[in-house]
């Protein structure tokens, strides 16, 4: 997989050294870079965009929390960004969400467990089934609110 890492400010060391992890795993890992110190709502959006013109399948973005940055990407349609903090999460943003995008907080999780998590995720494949319709669900949602509120 082509997997996209992007960071603000609070987040370049993990950037960094997940870069090299991910493409350990086997994966072609490329750094996500607007600019040096860009604020997480931009890289945040420009990694959802990359996303939806197929340049990369994944993204991995961190901050401070990782809040911020699921928050942004959230706001590109038809992106899917969980922030994982546990294993179970790590799983289920895949299997159950097919979230797109996945996000870290440099300043509350330590790096080791952000590798597990992230292998975590990235080792698991989104299968159609019982969550299908509703991820269908939340892009008709999606599309429906976009009418009325832009």
């Amino acid at each position: 997989m082509k997997i996209g890492i992007g960071s603000d400010s609070n987040g370049i060391a993990y950037r960094d050294d997940l870069l090299k992890f991910v493409n350990e795993l086997g994966h072609e890992a490329e750094v996500v870079l607007l600019q040096e110190n860009e604020d997480y709502p931009d890289v945040a959006v420009a990694s959802g965009k990359k996303i939806l013109n197929q340049e990369f399948d994944r993204g991995i973005l961190i901050c401070g929390t990782g809040i911020g940055m699921a928050i942004a990407a959230n706001k590109v349609p038809g992106i899917r960004a969980a922030n994982i903090t546990d294993a179970y999460s790590a799983e289920r943003a895949e299997l159950s969400n097919h979230a797109q995008i996945i996000t870290f907080g440099q300043q509350v999780l330590g790096f080791n467990l952000v590798k597990e998590l992230v292998k975590i995720n990235l080792g698991e494949t989104f299968v159609d089934g019982r969550s299908t319709p509703k991820i269908e669900r939340i892009m008709t949602y999606e599309k429906e609110l976009k009418k009325y509120y832009g």
